[in-house]
C-alpha cells in the first residue's frame, strides 16, 4: 500500500514522502495515528493544500521537543530495588517505572518516549533512549542499585558485584594443620 507521510517515521521516510509499505503497518499503526494519509489523489491534494500547516506543526512540536531534551541531557536516574545476591532484580524496571522517576526529578515524558528495548531485570547502569520527537532523542542513564550507597558506588564507575565477590575470596581462611587427624578444626590441635 502507498501512503503520504504527515510525519518523519524512523527507518521509513520523512514528511511528504511517498512510500510503499505492507498493508498490515498501514492500517495497524501508521493510518490510526494519523501519521500517514492513503496515496491517492484526494489525499495528495489535501496534503498539498495543508502541507505549510502541517510542516509549523512539527517544527513546534520539534522546538518544543528539543527545549526538552536539554534539561534532559546529562540526567541520571537512580532506582533502589530488592535483588539477589548475584545481582537478579525481584521483578523487572519497565517504562512505567523510568517515566515516574523521571517525573519525581521534574522532567515531563510521555510513557511512549521512552524506548526500552527489554524490560530491566539486573542492578547496573544501563543507557535507555527517550525519543521525545520522531527528529529529537535523548539517552537518559538509569543506575539500578540495591541502597543509596552501592548506587553511589556504580555511578563512580565501580562494578560491585565483582567487587562483592572478590571480598567475599578474601574472607575466613582456617587455619591448617599438616598432621591434624582427618575432621579434627584448629582449636583442637592447639589445646
Amino acid at each position: 500500500m502507498d501512503v503520504i507521510l504527515l510525519e518523519r517515521v524512523e527507518k521509513l521516510g520523512a514528511i511528504g514522502d511517498v512510500v510503499k509499505v505492507k498493508d498490515g503497518f498501514a492500517r495497524n499503526f501508521l493510518l490510526p495515528r494519523k501519521k500517514a494519509l492513503r496515496a491517492n489523489e484526494a489525499n495528495r491534494k489535501v496534503f498539498e493544500a495543508n502541507r505549510a500547516r502541517i510542516e509549523s506543526d512539527n517544527a513546534a512540536r520539534r522546538g518544543d521537543a528539543e527545549k526538552e531534551a536539554k534539561t534532559l541531557e546529562g540526567v541520571t536516574v537512580t532506582l533502589i530495588r530488592q535483588s539477589s545476591n548475584t545481582g537478579q532484580l525481584y521483578g523487572s524496571v519497565a517504562v512505567r517505572d523510568l517515566v515516574e522517576a523521571l517525573e519525581a526529578d521534574g522532567h515531563k515524558v510521555p510513557k511512549a518516549a521512552i524506548v526500552l528495548d527489554r524490560p530491566i531485570k539486573a542492578i547496573g547502569v544501563y543507557q535507555v533512549k527517550a525519543s521525545l520527537h520522531p527528529e529529537v532523542s535523548v539517552t537518559v542513564k538509569v543506575n539500578v542499585a540495591r541502597s543509596p550507597e552501592e548506587a553511589a558506588m556504580q555511578s563512580q564507575g565501580v562494578d560491585v558485584m565483582t567487587q562483592m565477590f572478590e571480598r567475599d575470596n578474601a574472607g575466613f581462611v582456617e587455619a591448617y594443620d599438616p598432621n591434624a587427624e582427618p575432621g579434627a578444626t584448629a582449636e583442637a590441635g592447639a589445646v
